[in-house]
């Protein structure tokens, strides 16, 4: 009797996933069963593996979501994060694994204590970020204590970015992933993190001037902005002495600086409708959050509540996006300001067919051993293939089918909701994942602890 693995969605992160389980499926002796809303939509290269069956599957529908858990020896969830406890509640009633690439949410983890005492694995954050973040860290991390170091600074970063060959655009900038959650990055409460052993916060409004800059070997400078909240990680990698601890994404050298320029103008407000959004043009659109003037134009107005002048390149990232374009609309009813600029950027922003996306990670470890202060300093680069087989589908899905087959196969033994960051999960994966192309080259460099200069405004 063949295994069943029961792979939940089928969205745009599973092309590596689905592909690296059903290649797997003759010497493992797997059945992958995917189950889809929308089932038409995956591939006939997919559908037509003999190892796959595809299923009809409303995660809403409790009986069709019910029969396909009880049916699984583990499942994988590549759902949206709210719709996880689902899917967990009927795994723990039926004494299924599973594997999630989200963060561990508060649901989840109230269902550890029951998860433990059914010896079940319920495996999260094994995506890109978190996932492979938390792996890579936590290897270097484990690699200096075992030499008696004592760990004094960790910075990590990562980017969703469009490949060099397919950039083509000032912003340097396209959507590689769920595009709702760029233009909202950074809401919800101030950027928490530890610098130098005092505790700093950055407020919202404030985000997207206060950048880090690092130099990835081969591929130039990036800048990265603070994520929300860095304290999350000071327990969970054992970091309660070190004295700075910071996380970030990754951009391009100058989009955070532009992206600023719809944060001042409230455009990525996400908390009330507009009135009339429907058919609104962009040039309205614009106009909505500039004072009236019975004389100056649109652009007149724009420039000047923003400081900037015709020949600064701010200036063309904006008429790049045809943002003053009176015959282009939103067809959004009752949008947020929000909803109505990611229509606008998707319009600019949307990866062509042969468009080629690049994930970047970078983390810096300083530490001291015997006195000595070191620093280590650590990046991976993926290119994707295309439009379908991209790098964000190839560093989400790889862990998680990864991950998958070694809990079948009892090479991970603990049980608990936990994330990626013991050696028994980090060690095979890693070894696994650079069998795939997913690389981390590492340098030992000069110790600078936190660099301040480094950060703009």
């Amino acid at each position: 009797m063949r295994r069943n693995i029961l792979v939940i969605g089928a969205g745009k992160s599973t092309s590596y996933l689905q592909d690296y389980l059903l290649n797997k499926a003759s010497e493992e002796n797997l059945e992958v069963t995917i189950g889809d809303l929308k089932p038409d939509s995956i591939p006939s290269k997919t559908k037509n593996h003999p190892a796959c069956k595809v299923i009809t599957l409303d995660i809403n529908n409790d009986s069709q979501r019910e029969v396909a858990i009880q049916n699984a020896h583990i499942v994988i969830s590549m759902l949206p994060a709210r719709f996880h406890s689902k899917v967990a509640h009927d795994c723990l009633r039926y004494n299924k694994n599973l594997v999630t690439a989200s963060y561990i949410s508060s649901e989840m983890r109230s269902l550890d204590k029951e998860v433990r005492e059914k010896g079940l694995i319920f495996m999260n954050e094994i995506g890109l970020d978190p996932g492979i973040d938390h792996m890579s860290a936590m290897q270097i991390i484990n690699n200096i204590r075992s030499q008696g170091g004592k760990m004094l600074l960790f910075e990590s970063f990562t980017g969703g970015l469009v490949a060099p060959e397919s950039d083509n655009n000032l912003w340097n900038y396209k959507f590689t992933w769920n595009p709702r959650n760029v233009v909202l990055a950074g809401q919800g409460g101030a950027a928490k993190f530890i610098q130098e052993g005092s505790y700093k916060y950055i407020p919202y409004q404030k985000l997207f001037r206060r950048t880090e800059f690092m130099d990835i070997d081969g591929y130039g400078v990036f800048e990265a902005y603070a994520n929300r909240d860095s304290l999350n990680y000071k327990e969970a990698y054992g970091l309660n002495d070190a004295l700075t601890l910071y996380r970030g994404t990754m951009r391009r050298v100058g989009f955070s600086k532009a992206w600023n320029m719809f944060v001042q103008l409230g455009m990525t407000d996400d908390s009330y409708t507009i009135e009339n959004s429907e058919n609104m043009s962009y040039r309205e659109y614009i106009n909505l959050f500039l004072p009236y003037s019975p004389t100056d134009s649109v652009e007149l107005k724009l420039r000047h509540y923003l400081k900037i002048d015709q020949d600064d390149i701010m200036w063309g990232k904006l008429l790049e996006l045809n943002l003053f374009d009176s015959t282009k609309t939103i067809p959004l009813k009752s949008a947020t300001p929000a909803q109505m600029l990611q229509y606008i950027l998707e319009d600019s922003w949307t990866m062509a067919a042969d468009d080629k996306d690049m994930i970047v990670m970078y983390h810096k470890l300083g530490y001291e051993v015997n006195g000595v202060q070191k620093q280590i300093d650590s990046n991976m680069v993926v290119i994707g293939e295309n439009q379908n087989y991209t790098a964000m589908a190839k560093t989400v899905g790889l862990p998680v089918a990864i991950a998958t087959l070694l809990i079948l196969n009892k090479k991970i033994t603990t049980a608990g909701v936990q994330i990626p960051i013991a050696e028994e999960v980090y060690k095979p994966i890693l070894r696994e994942l650079a069998n795939n192309g997913i690389i981390f080259k590492e340098y030992e460099v000069p110790y600078l602890g936190y660099n301040p200069d480094s950060v703009a405004g």
